[in-house]
């Protein structure tokens, strides 16, 4: 399936959407009211527009997401052929992001296409307006005596009704909040009306059966309160708001996963599902909004502090932990381990939006920043056809992006996400325009006084390359009009709002705004400085960002972070990767934190980026793991959300200051000379068993392991070859056991190692036996033998699997 979406970014459609009922006091500019000519976003706008919508339609049309609506709705046969519940959703997604594609460029083709999916989709749902495709096609299976027992998947743990497990994992609320969002969305784009009469009947029939006195249940995954306040906006159908409500007030009974641990006007600290979380704050906060209600208030100032404090990477990523995709302790912030969600990261800006619009505060803006040209940005290829589920900060050449996943949550939220945001640019409060973002762009303010006059604003920009910032204001208003221009905390020497992250090299450069020609120093108030005048429209506000490569230290709580500096330049984080430096053995750099660091811009690297330049050293040890020697090196560092454009690569965003932090380059051993194989499952880099990183526990995620996961009580192998004959008598093993994180590899039951002598494998005598070690290593001595090859040999306890973290021989 091949769509020509050719883009050109004239907003020429003014339709007024959503927010005309919203009572935030600040409103957004909508995106189809901004004109981009930006040289940093226009092309990631048109990969989107041009490849990532068609090619993630045509990817659900491959891996079944489709046709499990054709098999709903009766006009194809068969079981339901996706892996998740929850896949109807990424369809649901897709058609949003289309929609803002067509609004913003209307496509015919693309258009038609979107129609026959409603049409399936109409088909699929059943009469009393209920939409879930593994439920319809669950029942209709059950019916025709195919299923004899309840479901025991993953995602309905015995379900055999609707809505039984609606707060656990269904998702059935889940799918419908973003059905909502789509058909909105799709209604504004062309004025059809039958995804959102779709949505509304699936809407009423939620209504029927949730809330007091009814199905008293939470969300198991927040979403659907985000598509009813917006449904409420759009119909002015109270009834949805009071839904949304609902849905978070009856919180309270269940896990922090979910969020459900506590009321949520009682939570203080964010846990559980990063994803989860930030959907539920968007939510509260248009609730907070649409009601006029600040009960909720306490708690949004207080989660958001604890995670911008305690919890987020500098590159504005959340969600340190895979396990459970989300939060584990304060300052617990792991590099090589690091999950960060790319849906975490779009879920963390439209919070972070939400809040600007409630409360004004630039401190808000700051952080979706942050998070947008960094985390989320890193999230999509520059191509617009690979993807990052999880983006860490530091890759062993174990990381690639990916065409596609069974579980494609990510994928589909960029198709959504990209196309919109031009809306995060401009927002107004009555007489006040807030610039928020340094994009190329222009729009036109309506309402700007009393009169009903206009206002154009306009910026020229080549941010975030360059600081300078031409702004103009044209009005036929008669009264002030207040321009509030964002000042980046970055551009103040305030890396964060919080003390998690700060610079430990101060810049002397001021902002400087001049007008027409003048200098001018104007107020600031919560992060904004504020120029208040009747504008003429010859007028030019100048201003400029100080664009110094600062260097970023973090609290001294993170160990992850200890003794290392972050790249810092405007509002980009930047890294070292393998491919741009004369050694790609960047985890063993070493540099000074008083290194003199220059940027340039180079137009023919990754589609053109600033780089920044600057000497280190590759530290190697020498006989002994004690001794060290320095070898300079030339380092360039690129833009994060740039790297893994090239294929797998070693990747490090902390860079080492002090020798402690540093991943010295060894000595060859037996064990990294050998060849290595595995019995058949091994996941994982085998040759990472042999890489010299010490395990800090048995449970260490930031250094490599191979496991046999899911296979359960098995016996496994893992084997050395050596080019010549050697005598080995001692081998030690450490292993990975992550019973801590609640994953599914333990120490094995027992162990024992095997030599080869004449093409026959037997086994090694150890007097003392074979002991295992947890969170240290099992080391054996054994009657020396002289062998070519060595096995060790395990029995995985029942039920579980069995992993390495190092193998070592002697």
């Amino acid at each position: 399936m091949k769509f020509c979406i050719t883009l050109s970014i004239i907003l020429s459609i003014a339709l007024e959407g959503v927010g005309q009922l919203s009572s935030y006091p600040i409103h957004a500019v909508p995106f189809t009211k901004v004109n981009i000519s930006d040289h940093f976003w226009l092309p990631r706008l048109d990969a989107v527009q041009n490849v990532t919508i068609p090619y993630t339609f045509g990817q659900s049309e491959e891996s079944g997401r489709v046709k499990n609506f054709e098999i709903a709705g009766g006009s194809a046969e068969g079981s339901f052929c996706t892996t998740y519940a929850f896949d109807d959703s990424d369809v649901y997604k897709i058609i949003e992001g289309a929609a803002y594609s067509i609004q913003v460029h209307p496509n015919e083709e693309l258009e038609n296409y979107v129609d026959g999916l409603i049409d399936k989709i109409e088909k699929a749902q059943e009469p009393d307006g209920y939409l879930y495709t593994w439920r319809t096609i669950y029942d209709k299976e059950k019916a025709a005596g195919k299923i004899k027992e309840p479901t025991q998947s993953q995602f309905h743990r015995g379900s055999d009704k609707r809505w039984e497990r609606v707060d656990q994992h269904s998702h059935e609320l889940y799918n419908l909040g973003h059905l909502y969002e789509a058909a909105i969305a799709y209604y504004q784009a062309t004025g059809k009306r039958k995804l959102l009469d779709i949505a509304i009947k699936s809407a009423d029939l939620v209504d029927a059966n949730f809330g007091w006195g009814k199905i008293e249940k939470a969300t198991g995954h927040q979403e659907i309160e985000i598509g009813l306040t917006k449904l409420y906006q759009l119909t002015g159908e109270k009834k949805y708001l009071e839904l949304a409500k609902f849905f978070l007030d009856v919180r309270g009974y269940g896990d922090a996963y979910m969020q459900n641990h506590e009321k949520v006007i009682d939570q203080r600290e964010i846990a559980g599902h990063a994803v989860r979380a930030c959907y539920m704050y968007a939510a509260m906060a248009d609730v907070t909004a649409l009601t006029q209600n600040n009960d909720y208030v306490t708690s949004l100032h207080s989660i958001w502090n604890d995670l911008v404090g305690t919890k987020m990477y500098v590159t504005g990523g959340i969600g340190s932990s895979g396990s459970n995709e989300g939060f584990s302790g304060p300052y617990d912030l792991p590099n090589y381990s690091a999950y960060c969600e790319t849906c975490a990261s779009i879920a963390f800006v439209l919070w972070n939006h939400r809040m600007f619009q409630l409360e004004g505060d630039g401190k808000y803006v700051d952080i979706m920043e942050r998070t947008l040209y960094n985390a989320l940005n890193a999230g999509l290829s520059i191509s617009g056809d690979r993807f990052f589920y999880p983006n860490p900060l530091e890759s062993r050449k174990n990381v690639e992006r990916s065409p596609w996943f069974s579980c494609a949550c990510c994928p589909s939220n960029v198709s959504r996400f990209f196309p919109s945001i031009p809306g995060y640019i401009y927002a107004q409060k009555e007489n006040e325009v807030f610039i928020n973002l340094f994009i190329s762009s222009s729009t036109q303010i309506e309402n700007i006084d009393k009169y009903s006059n206009y206002a154009v604003i306009s910026q020229e920009t080549n941010y975030p390359w360059d600081g300078k910032v031409n702004i103009k204001v044209k009005s036929k208003s008669l009264s002030p009009i207040l321009l509030k221009v964002r000042i980046p905390g970055w551009a103040k020497n305030e890396a964060v709002p919080t003390d998690l992250y700060s610079f430990s090299n101060f810049s002397d450069s001021k902002y400087t705004f001049n007008l027409n020609g003048k200098t001018i120093v104007p107020k600031i108030e919560k992060g904004y400085a504020i120029i208040e005048r009747i504008w003429a429209e010859a007028d030019v506000l100048e201003y400029e960002i100080p664009m110094s490569v600062q260097q970023v230290i973090a609290n001294e709580n993170i160990s992850a972070d200890k003794d290392r500096i972050a790249i810092q330049r405007g509002p980009l984080i930047y890294c070292l990767e393998g491919k741009d430096q004369p050694d790609d053995r960047i985890l063993s750099v070493l540099v000074s934190n008083e290194t003199l660091m220059e940027s340039q811009f180079e137009p023919n690297l990754l589609e053109g980026i600033q780089t920044i330049k600057f000497q280190g050293n590759l530290v190697k040890s020498n006989t002994s793991k004690e001794e060290f020697e320095l070898e300079k090196i030339n380092l360039k560092a690129i833009p994060y959300y740039a790297w893994a454009n090239r294929g797998k690569d070693n990747m490090l965003v902390w860079l080492p200051t002090d020798i402690s932090a540093t991943k010295p380059l060894m000595q060859p051993t037996l064990a990294s000379k050998s060849t290595k194989s595995a019995s058949e499952g091994l996941k994982g880099n085998i040759e990472s068993v042999a890489d010299q990183y010490e395990p800090k526990s048995s449970d260490d995620h930031e250094n490599p392991f191979v496991h046999w996961w899911p296979k359960f009580g098995t016996k496994e192998w893992l084997q050395y070859d050596f080019e010549n004959e050697e005598q080995i008598g001692t081998v030690r093993i450490y292993w990975f056991d992550d019973e801590a994180s609640e994953g599914g590899c333990r120490i094995p039951n027992s162990w024992r190692v095997m030599y080869l002598e004449n093409n026959e494998w037997k086994a090694a005598y150890a007097h003392e036996g074979f002991s295992i070690i947890k969170d240290g290593w099992s080391e054996v001595q054994f009657e020396p033998v002289k062998t070519n090859s060595i096995r060790i040999e395990l029995q995985s306890q029942e039920g579980v699997s069995s992993g390495v973290l190092e193998l070592e021989v002697k």
